[in-house]
């Protein structure tokens, strides 16, 4: 489970750096670097929580009693579960991403995305504009739905 969840992490690290290898010194492309970061700094850390459950002394649990008053665990599969989830969402924001910036229309758009659920926000120049962004969206794999609450920029 361990292997699983490295190669996880070494899999969105990769995903990372391809997408600042390869969108130069473009402003949006820095911003998405900044939002993909700030995911795989998620991640590590929920890493780092998760796997040292297995750990767990008596003066970890004497803490946490002191603390919380219980003591709560996942077992390795539910945490491999949300840790899969959380690398998919970021996957597919960063897919939805790249394909925005190909586009000068569409670069200034806001992804975020939760359990499969993407969500569009900020401006757009016309509703083809939102009609193509969402068109984009639905087709990355592992969407399950898509929201916009784009605006038209009058």
């Amino acid at each position: 489970m361990r292997n699983f969840i490295v190669v996880i992490f070494v899999a969105l690290v990769l995903l990372v750096i391809a997408v600042w290898y390869y969108s130069g010194q473009n402003q949006h492309a820095e911003q998405a670097r900044t939002q993909i970061s700030g995911a795989a700094s998620e991640t590590g850390q929920f890493l780092k929580e998760k796997l040292g459950l297995t750990n767990l002394t008596a003066q970890d649990i004497k803490d946490e009693m002191a603390k919380t008053g219980r003591i709560v665990r996942e077992k390795a599969g539910e945490v491999g579960t949300n840790i899969s989830n959380v690398t998919a969402d970021t996957r597919i924001t960063t897919e939805i991403k790249a394909k925005y910036l190909k586009d000068a229309d569409l670069r200034g758009i806001s992804v975020n995305t939760t359990n499969g659920k993407v969500t569009l926000s900020g401006t757009a120049s016309s509703p083809e504009t939102i009609k193509r962004a969402m068109q984009l969206a639905m087709e990355t794999d592992g969407v399950r739905e898509v929201t916009s609450t784009l605006q038209v920029k009058s």
